[in-house]
């Protein structure tokens, strides 16, 4: 796919204008929606965006740091330390310089993100595919269908407005730009080994290709895992052991298994009571692996071709609970883009109703999980 650059001055935010309020707009019609739902059915819709599930989380470790654990009835042992630092180091930042609790400081820090990444979204589109597809690229994030989750107190936001400016600084060649982002990536959530690789092989080739080293690519490759790899050496000294975060990411069945989970668990669907929900997922995963052609076809960036199969692959080959692993890909935008392509051919009119479509059904599916079981 050819670039289209942006000009001298960048992606400005008065340029970015349409893709922030498009994006706005359907973030928007998902807390309208919530909210209605909410009163409709007495539940608090504040209290499920942010003090609940992995909210609860951060805000323990805003407000007394790390060191809490929960003992199972099976007798194992959920530890927060699996938690990655920043989002608990900006909510109790904020919530000290504003009067607000950690809780809202949380969902304060997820929307202001949300509308950086979708910024950092639109600005990679723009650059790869024009600023049309660039619009709707970002709008298009904003009604993935577990997009609820850009409007609660997570880190998938904060992690991609990082991975998208970093992206498309790589795409800039400004690599030492682009490695301080994903440092800080890095110190967000452990899917930024993604990242790194994108930074890592984008930078080998290269070097391959310049047949030297230049300082900057090679700055830029370094700087990029020193988040990561912090943390994770935090909890190894803390800990006492180097294995200690994989450790602590296995006792809450987050461990590397290669898929078999993944597989065990469709298999249990195939066979049992409901053998068309196991065909359903099959049909689902069977989309996602024809999306990830499309970007290959379309040639996509080295970069954002190798963010995103790497998130894919580590997303999916997790012992992770099924359900989440929607949510652990959403960070990978570019998986978006084909369709982005594919829409902004469309009239203005005819656009709009598309997104206005997929905006009220994205919406209502976030009502639906958010006052039910929720966001795993």
């Amino acid at each position: 796919m050819s670039s289209r650059l942006e000009p001298a001055s960048g992606p400005t935010a008065r340029r970015a204008a349409p893709a922030l309020w498009g994006y706005a707009a359907t973030r928007l019609t998902g807390l309208a929606v919530l909210l209605v739902a909410a009163a409709a059915t007495g539940e608090d819709a504040w209290h499920r965006l942010k003090g609940r599930w992995d909210a609860v989380w951060y805000v323990r470790i805003a407000e007394g740091g790390y060191g809490h654990e929960v003992t199972l009835a099976d007798g194992g042992v959920h530890s927060d330390l699996a938690f990655f630092p920043l989002l608990p180091a900006l909510e109790r930042g904020l919530s000290t310089v504003l009067p607000v609790g950690a809780a809202t400081a949380g969902l304060l820090v997820a929307w202001a993100a949300s509308l950086a990444a979708a910024w950092g979204i639109h600005a990679v589109g723009t650059h790869v595919a024009g600023r049309r597809a660039g619009v709707v690229l970002a709008v298009l994030w904003g009604v993935y269908p577990t997009a609820f989750v850009q409007s609660m107190a997570y880190t998938e936001t904060l992690f991609t407005a990082f991975a998208a400016w970093s992206l498309y600084a790589v795409l800039r060649e400004r690599w030492v730009l682009a490695g301080a982002l994903c440092t800080l990536a890095g110190l967000t959530r452990p899917s930024a080994v993604a990242l790194i690789a994108a930074l890592g092989v984008t930078g080998l080739v290269a070097v391959v290709r310049a047949r030297r080293v230049d300082p900057r690519t090679a700055g830029g490759v370094l700087l990029a895992p020193l988040g990561w790899l912090a943390y994770v050496t935090f909890v190894a000294v803390r800990e006492g052991s180097p294995t200690a975060y994989f450790d602590v990411q296995a006792a809450w069945g987050n461990s590397i298994d290669g898929g078999v989970a993944l597989a065990r668990f469709v298999a249990e669907r195939l066979t049992g009571p409901q053998p068309l929900a196991g065909l359903g997922l099959i049909a689902v995963l069977a989309l996602l692996g024809w999306v990830v052609w499309l970007c290959v076809r379309q040639r996509q960036p080295l970069p954002l071709l190798v963010y995103t199969v790497a998130l894919v692959v580590v997303s999916l080959v997790g012992a992770a609970y099924f359900g989440s692993k929607p949510r652990l890909i959403m960070p990978a935008f570019p998986l978006l883009l084909p369709a982005a392509v594919a829409l902004a051919r469309l009239r203005d009119r005819a656009l709009i109703a598309v997104l206005a479509g997929l905006a009220l059904a994205s919406a209502a599916y976030g009502a639906f999980t958010l006052l039910g079981s929720g966001p795993p």
